[in-house]
């Protein structure tokens, strides 16, 4: 499958990819006789690895650690797998924290008529004690 191919069946851009290829999160990409990249399911699979990794706000550098570990033989998979839950946490947390904000600005839009109202008031009784001093 070419890079085009791939960029849109897992919805990551060709810029991305070669990226991903240059810093190492994904192998050398074999090449056909045009010299275009031939992406084998092995390697789709990657990028679909890599992406789900991204999108659980793994950082560049602990991916590239992560992807060395996996690919060298001698290394622990128990590190990757304690890796992997700490990086779920961090996810949870952070969904945590949206929802914290995402209920703020549901009470926000529920009371937004209360608030806008208050505020015209304190506005309205400003202006009327600003023009009650003018007069006297």
């Amino acid at each position: 499958m070419n890079i085009n191919e791939v960029s849109k069946k897992i919805d990551v851009s060709k810029d991305t990819l070669r990226y991903w290829e240059r810093i190492g999160l994904l192998p050398n990409i074999e090449r056909n006789s045009s010299g275009y990249r031939d992406y084998s399911k092995k390697d789709i699979n990657w990028v679909f690895y890599i992406k789900v990794l991204r999108k659980a706000v793994m950082s560049i550098e602990l991916l590239i650690d992560f992807v060395k570990s996996y690919r060298n033989d001698n290394s622990n998979p128990q590190n990757r797998k304690e890796l992997l839950i700490e990086q779920k946490q961090k996810l949870i947390d952070e969904i945590e924290a949206r929802k914290k904000t995402l209920n703020y600005l549901s009470f926000k839009i529920d009371h937004f008529e209360d608030h806008t109202l208050n505020y015209e008031n304190e506005k309205l009784a400003y202006e009327n004690q600003r023009d009650n001093k003018k007069e006297q």
